[in-house]
């Protein structure tokens, strides 16, 4: 039975993942990655779990790595006419680390500057 266009269209995101986060692991057996796209609204949503030591290494200092992870995700979701968002799931703090709000924060409110007296 030869595969559905559907298949054929649709990037291997799986692989994408893994082989962009394995550099990073300590162990390749300590991620799991799963994907669902949906053809309706041609939106990928790809999640990573870590165990262990790996998180940080992932991230990378800023976060860094993982972003630069994302951007090559959705590039590759766009060169197919998707859209891609990565979940990034860690074992030790049971949250969600990463997620689809790839949008960046506002800077915080206030500035950290010492109090000085103000002149008179």
């Amino acid at each position: 039975m030869p595969p559905s266009s559907e298949s054929l269209s649709s990037p291997d995101y799986n692989g994408l993942v893994k082989f962009l986060v394995t550099p990073f692991l300590e162990s390749a057996d300590s991620i799991r990655v799963d994907s669902e796209v949906s053809p309706r609204t041609s939106r990928v949503l790809v999640r990573l779990a870590i165990e262990g030591e790996d998180k940080g290494r992932i991230f990378g200092r800023g976060g860094r790595n993982i972003q630069a992870i994302r951007t090559v995700l959705q590039a590759v979701a766009q060169a197919a006419g998707q859209v891609a968002y990565l979940e990034v799931f860690g074992s030790q703090s049971n949250g969600r680390e990463g997620g689809s709000d790839d949008k960046p924060h506002p800077p915080r409110s206030g500035s950290r500057r010492p109090s000085r007296p103000r002149p008179r």
